[in-house]
């Protein structure tokens, strides 16, 4: 059985790429792997979210299903006074994202193996990000709406990026019954990825 991004232990065998990439203002360096999410590049999606997510400087965020970390670390940069947990159910993305936040000097960070919110117990979050892990499907990204929810402080946001092909409108309408019509917002749309904010 071939290894999906979203497997828990990636049995593929490594083969680590880095690189450097300009975000938000940071230059910030980055080694993947094979058996997580855009080995070879930050992908498009995730640069979309990363362009158009707004974060305090001193806000509790987090990165739900982080990879090897460009959303999350980029978060962390964004807010000095804040903290940002990562999570992804790979352990292998997990240890990057680790490793990648030692490379670039970035301390106000956290790391979780978690199948979604499973190890974030009752824990609350300013600001929740996610790139959603689309090819597990479409219950698995609306469980993902729904928790994120019960896992933001009153005031707090979900930012999503999801592409119109892959299901864009049908998030809006779960993210409109989760948390009300007036709750969510297109932030922005680019090259036919679309930008959500839900606010609790």
């Amino acid at each position: 059985m071939n290894d999906h991004y979203y497997s828990s232990k990636p049995t593929s065998a490594s083969d680590k790429n880095t690189f450097e990439k300009e975000l938000r203002g940071h230059r910030l360096r980055f080694t993947s792997d094979a058996g997580v999410f855009s080995r070879d590049g930050i992908d498009y999606g995730s640069r979309v979210l990363i362009a158009m997510m707004e974060i305090k400087s001193d806000s509790a965020v987090l990165d739900v299903g982080c990879g090897y970390g460009p959303i999350g670390l980029t978060a962390a940069k964004l807010t000095p006074q804040g903290r940002v947990t990562l999570i992804d159910v790979n352990e292998r993305a997990v240890e990057l994202a680790r490793s990648n936040a030692s490379a670039n000097g970035i301390r106000n960070v956290e790391f979780a193996v978690s199948d979604l919110f499973s190890s974030m117990n009752d824990r609350r979050f300013d600001v929740i990000v996610s790139n959603p892990p689309i090819r597990a499907g479409k219950a698995v990204v609306h469980r993902l709406l729904e928790e994120a929810y019960e896992h933001l402080n009153p005031g707090g946001s979900l930012w999503i990026v999801i592409q119109n092909k892959q299901g864009a409108p049908t998030a809006r309408a779960k993210l409109e019954d989760i948390f009300g019509n007036d709750a969510v917002t297109e932030v922005g749309k680019d090259k036919g990825y679309r930008v959500y904010r839900a606010s609790r």
